[in-house]
């Protein structure tokens, strides 16, 4: 229990130590919110009408669009939220503030554990920046708080998931530069997805890599809790994605913070 005590203690220092980080230096987290943004901007307003007109159900124009985009750009908000992890927990390795931390008397879990809940946290309010700005341009969801309540749990538990992962990203990253390039492709991942148009729209072998990709359930089942539209099976397969990569990040980023402990 006071192992528990002492490292829950840890954790929340290192979690204020990134948070004060954070906002000393706020150009990291504004390059995240910017670029979904942009994305919603220019999709809805330079490619909307073509792209709606071409989705079944939508109406002509670029006046519903909005409604069908705004899910994908909100998870690729997400997914751009992670690059910090990576990045801040290079810096902090090639820094040398890490072999600091090492010589102290403090829970070795603390470190990983503060930068991924400060990431979480900062991504989480990206999430909801970007979920304005497409409040604002028109998107209308009609969901019920529980079923926002649901969505936001998704997104939470995948920026999670991805946050681990990039944690070790940055451990094994041998500079900056690489930390922030290696997982560059999970911010364009969604658009290799439902998140601009329907899987059923692209060429046979592109469509079957975006319906299996782990991004296209997320959307597919952040759209069927806003917008009430088919979940279907969607709803499994994120959390099942989202479990997975939980998984695989944390025991990853542990392990290989550990092997740099004996070093």
């Amino acid at each position: 229990m006071a192992a528990l005590s002492y490292a829950a203690r840890d954790s929340r220092t290192m979690l204020r130590r990134n948070l004060k980080k954070a906002l000393r230096y706020p150009s990291l987290t504004l390059s995240v919110v910017i670029m979904p943004i942009v994305m919603l901007l220019l999709f809805n307003y330079v490619f909307g009408s073509a792209l709606g007109t071409g989705i079944s159900g939508l109406p002509a124009g670029n006046g519903a669009y909005i409604d069908y985009l705004a899910p994908g750009i909100i998870l690729m908000a997400a997914t751009s939220g992670a690059l910090t992890t990576a990045i801040s927990v290079c810096v902090d390795k090639t820094e040398g503030i890490v072999n600091r931390f090492r010589t102290m008397p403090i829970s070795r879990a603390s470190f990983l554990t503060g930068h991924v809940v400060g990431s979480v946290i900062q991504t989480m309010t990206s999430i909801a920046l970007v979920t304005g700005v497409a409040l604002l341009m028109g998107f209308r969801p009609d969901a019920t708080p529980v079923e926002w309540l649901a969505a936001i749990g998704l997104l939470a538990f995948l920026t999670l998931a991805l946050t681990w992962l990039c944690a070790g990203i940055g451990l094994v990253a041998k500079s900056v530069e690489t930390a922030s390039n290696i997982p560059m492709p999970l911010t364009f991942l969604p658009f290799l997805g439902s998140a601009i148009v329907p899987t059923d729209s692209m060429p046979a072998g592109l469509r079957w890599f975006a319906e299996y990709q782990p991004f296209t359930p997320v959307i597919e089942t952040l759209r069927g809790l806003w917008l009430g539209t088919g979940i279907g099976s969607s709803a499994v397969l994120a959390l099942a994605w989202c479990v997975g990569l939980s998984l695989v990040g944390y025991l990853w980023a542990r392990r290989t913070f550990k092997a740099g402990s004996k070093r």
